[in-house]
């Protein structure tokens, strides 16, 4: 499948490719100004601008006054090509650390973070595994695993997310019951875990309905955010795990509202 930000197929046209070219600039660098793209892809500011209002119609970035983002607010949720490239050591230390939770035959559901992702390249060794997800890049991984039975949970798809979602996944999710759920959020208060979009709860809270234990894997950059939907209080979860750069009195001031954290080491 080519990504939407592949710059080098030959089917795009020309503003095509600039704009999976600026696309991919901005998901590097997080947040550019609009004349730093001039300078970089040698365009007018009206170009620029054009492509731009193109990227953000298809999610891929946000406007602001004098730039763009591909960075998380409270009500956005970032791109999936820009979750992918950000915190990739301390996901793998995440996962590394939830890896020991499973055991061959077991039920596992994953949810649409990339966080919940990392785990997949250390499953061949304790397989044979039952693993449902939502996630369209899970799914591929998944497929290419011996012993692995995929439950691929489908729903309305967003390309922003490259997930399923929405009602007919919330209930595809509620007809299962798995043995261990790993999931993410993209932004953790001191009590609650939060997401931006209604539809991402909505799957989210049947996730952890359908679930014997429940794992929440959260790296340091999403602690001390809000966002604007709640999805549910920390101690709903089995297990908070974060990294080892979260500072100690943030893994105390979690405890003292009663979550249980463990510490992942990178």
């Amino acid at each position: 499948m080519t990504s939407e930000l592949d710059g080098d197929s030959p089917e795009l046209s020309r503003p095509a490719r600039r704009q999976a070219e600026i696309a991919a600039y901005v998901v590097k660098h997080g947040s550019v100004s609009a004349n730093d793209l001039v300078e970089a892809f040698g365009v007018s500011v009206m170009t620029v601008h054009r492509d731009l209002d193109e990227l953000e119609r298809q999610g891929i970035v946000r406007k602001y006054r004098g730039g763009v983002t591909a960075q998380p607010t409270s009500v956005f949720e970032s791109n999936v090509a820009y979750r992918l490239n950000t915190a990739q050591a301390e996901k793998s230390a995440l996962a590394r650390h939830a890896r020991a939770m499973i055991e061959p035959g077991m039920s596992v559901m994953l949810d649409d973070s990339t966080s919940a992702l990392a785990l997949i390249d250390l499953f061949e060794d304790i397989t044979p595994l039952t693993v449902a997800t939502n996630f369209l890049p899970a799914i591929g991984k998944l497929s290419q695993l011996r012993d692995v039975t995929l439950l691929a949970l489908g729903g309305i798809y967003s390309p922003s997310h490259d997930s399923f979602g929405g009602l007919p996944c919330a209930q595809a999710v509620e007809a299962l019951h798995s043995d261990l759920l790993f999931c993410s959020v993209s932004a953790v208060s001191a009590t609650h875990a939060f997401h931006q979009e209604q539809e991402i709860v909505l799957v989210k809270q049947a996730m952890l309905r359908s679930a014997r234990t429940k794992v929440l894997l959260v790296d340091h950059g999403k602690l001390q955010r809000t966002a604007l939907h709640r999805l549910a209080p920390l101690t709903d979860f089995d297990l908070v795990v974060v990294d080892e750069k979260t500072p100690a009195d943030l893994v105390e001031a979690l405890r003292d509202h009663g979550a249980t954290v463990e510490v992942a080491p990178l």
